[in-house]
């Protein structure tokens, strides 16, 4: 049952992060002995939630959300955070939230039935408004992404056999449940994982990707359309009952990476990335000696570079500098979710994790 994987898969990260050193921003350094480039600068927040929701708007603006439904916002680089978590909510568990600016928000409730639901801000946290609250049974929502402030789509596990997609055109006020006629059937055992808000992404214009797991091979799905239909493409990466995709991350329509593995096996790189150049039509697996050192649960590319793509997970954090063809491990802090976001002097890539764990990344050289 998808409840009781998701169940495994948080204990499974909290352990895990209980074995690592505590939350500090640390590197690794290769056989050269060079400083890395890259290092998280920990914001304590104060909290002991776990945050696998994450929207980072600027080097100044970041919104996380997580367990006991708690949700926090930053307005002065993660100095202060503030508890804007909506009121009744404490049964929860948040696992995605989008940011349009710091005060307007989208956060996603996971779980079977009517815990499934979305809530929408637009005065920074101080009152919340449920817009959405899934009645189907069987269904299951992992993830949400936006377009743009206004269109957004957010994926459900199979329901009679085919994914689910919900879809909005108001930034979020409002949600339609999409016809299902033109999405491929699911795979025996096929689900999404909802562990950093990244198994759907919304790219420019119309142009979607959501990413699978726990069949005998994961896949990309595609959407030219808005989510109205889909196609489907098989992932050379690993796949299983806690193995598939976690993430998803693009830069542009046709540039894209895939990380994941086996949340059983967090320190090991378990076929655990590819690339695609095609849009998504096709995936090459990274050789593992060149792939993220273990499981990794999000992914970002980073703002002002042209292919440096940043993953985390419960055992550390890898860098790329050239689209995911390679990666190189910098920190052994351990996080769920990476964002990054903002132009110029403003952007920041964020991160957060269990026990309150918010960092932001630095440049060291």
């Amino acid at each position: 049952m998808k409840t009781l994987r998701i169940a495994a898969l948080a204990a499974g990260v909290l352990l895990s992060a209980t074995q690592l050193t505590p939350a500090q921003a640390t590197g690794t350094t290769g056989g050269s002995g060079h400083r890395p480039a890259y290092q998280w600068e920990l914001k304590p927040t104060g909290s002991a939630s776990q945050f696998r929701g994450l929207a980072a708007v600027s080097k100044d603006v970041a919104w996380v959300a997580g367990s006991a439904g708690r949700v926090l916002r930053t307005t002065d680089g993660g100095t202060s955070w503030q508890n804007v978590s909506p009121a009744g909510a404490a049964a929860l568990q948040f696992r995605d939230v989008e940011a349009f600016d710091a005060k307007r928000a989208v956060i996603l409730a996971i779980g079977p039935g009517e815990d499934s639901r979305v809530y929408r801000t637009e005065n920074g946290g101080r009152s919340w408004t449920e817009t959405f609250r899934n009645t189907e049974p069987t269904a299951f929502y992992d993830c949400l992404d936006f377009h743009d402030n206004r269109r957004g789509l957010a994926l459900s596990d199979p329901v009679n056999g085919k994914f689910r997609i919900a879809a909005t055109s108001n930034g979020g006020r409002s949600w339609q449940v999409q016809p299902d006629a033109g999405m491929p059937a699911a795979l025996p055992g096929e689900f999404a994982f909802a562990a950093s808000g990244t198994c759907l992404v919304a790219g420019t214009g119309r142009t979607a990707w959501f990413a699978t797991g726990g069949g005998d091979r994961p896949r990309v799905f595609r959407t030219s359309d808005g989510g109205r239909t889909w196609t489907v493409t098989d992932s050379p990466m690993a796949s299983g009952a806690a193995a598939g995709i976690f993430s998803l991350a693009f830069r542009g329509k046709l540039h894209g990476v895939a990380v994941g593995g086996d949340f059983e096996k967090p320190a090991e790189a378990v076929r655990a990335a590819s690339v695609t150049t095609d849009g998504g039509r096709s995936w090459k697996l990274v050789p593992a000696a060149q792939a993220p050192k273990g499981y990794r649960s999000g992914s970002a590319f980073v703002p002002g570079t042209l292919a440096t793509v940043v993953a985390v997970g419960p055992s550390g954090s890898d860098v790329s500098l050239d689209g995911g063809r390679s990666w190189t491990q910098f920190s052994s802090t351990s996080f769920d979710s990476v964002e990054c976001a903002g132009h110029g002097v403003r952007a920041a890539c964020w991160a957060s994790g269990a026990k309150g764990a918010v960092g932001r990344l630095v440049r060291t050289r």
